[in-house]
């Protein structure tokens, strides 16, 4: 019986391959056993995205695949380039100083051994806060104690950043995303300001549990965001994105992209990219945040080159990687 179910399992798994083109997509040479892809913290939408990828990867491609816990963004792109993971997910904004040598986890060190695999969604920036509190606006943050999330994460890396350009002293102090939550249902903090696809797991916890209130940039705090800040883009948070938010607000954003060493195995990367790029319904299954993650956003990277093995997929597709950020 177990001698069948090998022969069975063998046929599907070759089909699969078969499925997937040429012999290109048939070599499995150097691809490892073990496959890990580094997330964030627990509430916000990487630690669920990621964890699902990783999943629907090792059902798929039959690798023992995992995703991690990490500090976000920046330590993911540190990861990835030191090999130490073999996928990373990333917000372009800390991707492109880590590239320039400007990570603030590896200052001086370029991170020029990462290439991208496929873009994923908008990371836009929101905050919340207890509606006893009175704070509707960053403005009110003042003076406040305020948690932006895990050090090396994107919003923990750009929220005190717009407050020093919007001029708001507040207390930052960093936290993950669920304990950030516990934390201001407990009144340990005053607001909670994050960045993840939406809807953010934990604001929307904190939704169903408590009054709370979410908010972002009013019309001036945008105005001087767009300007201080050409790596994010502007961005409307919809009305209904929670239950406690009837009406759009202003936002930014900042697009995430899956990324790997340029020494992952070209066809794994090609497989990888395959697998989500033509399944986007069971990504969505993942998260609703994979909504974005289509062909048609792959051109939302504009410096980053792509790994050798996803730039075949897109040439077969037919989706135009210009010669600068083929590798």
């Amino acid at each position: 019986m177990k001698g069948i179910v090998k022969t069975i399992a063998a046929v599907v798994t070759g089909a699969a391959l078969v499925s997937a083109g040429a012999s290109f997509a048939q070599d499995r040479t150097g691809w490892p056993r073990d496959l890990t892809v580094g997330t964030a913290s627990q509430g916000g939408v990487y630690f669920v995205y990621g964890n699902g990828l990783a999943g629907f990867i090792g059902e798929s491609l039959g690798i023992n695949a995992s995703g991690e816990v990490t500090g976000g963004p920046v330590q993911n792109v540190t990861l990835v380039q030191m090999k130490e993971h073999d996928i990373g997910l990333v917000t372009m904004g800390p991707m492109y100083e880590a590239w320039t040598g400007k990570s603030e986890l590896a200052p001086g060190l370029p991170h020029t051994d990462v290439r991208a695999l496929f873009p994923m969604y908008e990371t836009p920036f929101q905050c919340v806060a207890m509606r006893a509190s009175g704070i509707d606006n960053v403005g009110d943050i003042a003076g406040k104690r305020v948690s932006v999330g895990p050090a090396g994460g994107t919003p923990g890396t750009y929220w005190p950043r717009f407050f020093d350009s919007l001029g708001v002293n507040a207390r930052v102090s960093n936290s993950g995303a669920a304990d950030a939550a516990s934390q201001l249902k407990d009144g340990l903090i005053d607001a909670f300001c994050f960045a993840a696809g939406l809807p953010i797991g934990a604001f929307s916890q904190l939704a169903a549990e408590a009054d709370v209130v979410t908010f972002a940039f009013n019309d001036d705090e945008h105005a001087k965001i767009l300007e201080a800040f050409p790596e994010v883009s502007n961005f409307t948070i919809p009305g209904g994105t929670y239950t406690v938010q009837p009406d759009n607000q202003n936002s930014v954003a900042m697009w995430n992209f899956a990324v790997a060493h340029k020494d992952m195995p070209a066809s794994l990367a090609y497989e990888v990219t395959k697998l989500v790029m033509e399944n986007n319904d069971r990504m969505v299954q993942i998260h609703a945040a994979a909504r974005a993650t289509l062909l048609e956003n792959v051109g939302n990277n504009g410096f980053l080159p792509f790994h050798e093995g996803a730039v075949r997929y897109y040439d077969e597709k037919g989706v135009n990687i210009p010669a600068e950020l083929r590798d």
